[in-house]
């Protein structure tokens, strides 16, 4: 295969060219040689030995030269058109100068033309064939010449060098076009891949989740991703060749600001119809050229980033701190052993010592939740009777709860409520749930009502924690569990966050509700012994 494209080229473009320019040129000759037998002027080309023979050559040659051109215009058979060409005119040149002897000379040279486009156009064996066969036809009209009129025949030296000339001219010319054919086969490779490589950058320009846009010095978009698209609200649309102020105009003043002062530091802006917010950045994409790279990037996005990062960091650091308050914690609580131990403590002073060991005790067991969840540790599910844990909880919560801070009860079924869970993680989680209602959950000059409820709600059982507070605004729904997110100046947004990753780690699943009579209930909705042991 590399051979035979090293040999011959293929009709494409360029080689159509060439050929049409040799067809224009067997043209000419046809013309000259009509002037030559017909022109007014034909007396300064001397006179023709024979001319009816002139005559009849050109007549042919004029037709044969539009029919040849026809020819080549088709676009097939380009060997056989070359071979067939070049023959026509050997046999033209040759007749034409035995017609006009005193134009042979420049008969021949024309002729020249003629042998090196075949050669250019052809395999090597083609082109000195033709060479080869004009050599021969002007050595056949030498000795026709001295056999017709030995005295008008031109020098012999003449008619060599031109023979001469063929085969050196097909050898160079052919030469010329193998050097050609392979910078083309080049030349075509390296466009394949710079086509490919170009392609590919375009996929992955317009599949990168970072919108990108080119923008002209006229602020024209010359080139737009689907994360843009996405962004700007124009999804599925093709912008391309749109005003930049037309599809974004807060975008548009952007860039005209950057363009003027190039400073980078500018707040997110909202675009779209649904008002995301987009970090936008420029970049010039030459010294030399007004074009900019826009990239948008969506806040939301690099907020989570930053989020997963710092909680990364708040994990490491609250595994950290957990293994710090183990070891006082375990001292205390040893401590308060010894003195429940002494005969001089009072009941009243032995019931506090109780309250201090169950605090430490549950509090060692919230560190331990902190640790499996900064470890992301499987829960242990125990079987638990949902409505004597919550009897027991607020029991428990009732007495490290000043009197005047609100009240807490327990409201359930007396029948047990069975529910598949880990006890230890579940006591934090109803901790964060009635500590935020405690704090945010009543309205001012009332003093807070918090009552947990137990209940079964399509076969699950739940878990209610209800308050009598002002609720929460819907503005606010969307980013209740994230992390980080606290509307009270003292809090760290981490509670919601972290009670609700223990509800997924046991299978369970923790919403805001809104509540019946006003206020605000959390739910905590948990699996079921049967459903976490048939799933």
């Amino acid at each position: 295969m590399a051979r035979r494209t090293a040999e011959a080229l293929p009709l494409d473009e360029s080689v159509r060219r060439e050929v049409y320019f040799f067809g224009l040129y067997r043209l000419l000759e046809a013309a000259l040689l009509a002037l030559i037998f017909f022109g007014p002027e034909s007396a300064l080309f001397g006179t023709p030995r024979l001319p009816q023979l002139g005559a009849a050559v050109t007549l042919f040659y004029l037709p044969a030269s539009l029919a040849l051109m026809f020819w080549a215009h088709q676009g097939r058979a380009l060997r056989w058109y070359v071979l067939v060409g070049t023959a026509v005119d050997i046999g033209v040149a040759t007749l034409a100068a035995h017609a006009h002897p005193a134009a042979a000379s420049g008969i021949a040279m024309m002729l020249l033309f003629n042998v090196g486009s075949a050669s250019l156009l052809l395999p090597l064996r083609y082109g000195m064939s033709a060479a080869m066969l004009a050599a021969a036809a002007l050595l056949g009209e030498y000795i026709w010449n001295r056999v017709m009129d030995p005295g008008a025949a031109q020098p012999f030296a003449e008619r060599l060098m031109f023979a001469v000339s063929y085969g050196a001219f097909a050898g160079l010319t052919w030469l010329l076009g193998r050097q050609m054919r392979t910078q083309q086969a080049l030349a075509a490779r390296r466009g394949a891949e710079v086509a490919d490589m170009a392609a590919l950058n375009e996929l992955i320009i317009r599949r990168m989740r970072t919108g990108v846009l080119l923008v002209d010095a006229n602020r024209q978009i010359r080139m737009v991703n689907e994360a843009a698209l996405l962004l700007l609200g124009q999804s599925g649309r093709d912008m391309s060749g749109s005003d930049l102020a037309q599809v974004s105009p807060p975008l548009a003043e952007r860039l005209a600001a950057w363009r003027r002062d190039h400073d980078p530091d500018h707040p997110p802006l909202a675009l779209g119809d649904d008002q995301i917010e987009v970090l936008p950045r420029f970049v010039q994409l030459m010294a030399s050229s007004q074009s900019t790279l826009v990239f948008l990037d969506d806040a939301s996005v690099l907020s989570r980033r930053a989020e997963s990062l710092t909680l990364a960091a708040m994990g490491r650091f609250s595994a950290s701190l957990a293994h710090e308050i183990r070891n006082p914690l375990a001292a205390i609580s040893y401590a308060t052993q010894l003195l429940e131990e002494s005969r001089e403590i009072g009941d009243a002073d032995r019931r506090l010592l109780q309250i201090v060991h169950q605090q430490c005790q549950r509090t060692n067991g919230i560190v331990e939740s902190v640790l499996s969840l900064a470890r992301r540790e499987r829960a242990n599910p125990e079987h638990v009777d949902l409505a004597q844990f919550v009897r027991r909880f607020v029991e428990d919560y009732r007495q490290v709860l000043p009197e005047d801070n609100g009240s807490l009860k327990a409201t359930g079924p007396s029948k047990p409520v069975p529910a598949m869970v880990d006890p230890r993680h579940l006591q934090q989680v109803l901790t964060v749930l009635v500590q935020n209602a405690l704090t945010h959950g009543y309205l001012p000059g009332q003093a807070p009502r918090v009552s947990v409820n137990v209940h079964v709600l399509d076969g699950a059982p739940v878990i209610d924690v209800l308050d009598r507070g002002p609720g929460i605004p819907s503005g606010v729904l969307t980013q209740l569990f994230r992390p980080f997110f606290t509307t009270s100046e003292t809090g760290t947004g981490l509670g919601l966050y972290i009670a609700r990753e223990l509800c997924h780690a046991n299978q369970a699943s923790l919403d805001y509700v809104g509540a019946a009579g006003g206020g605000g209930c959390f739910r905590v909705t948990l699996s079921a012994p049967q459903g976490l042991l048939t799933g």
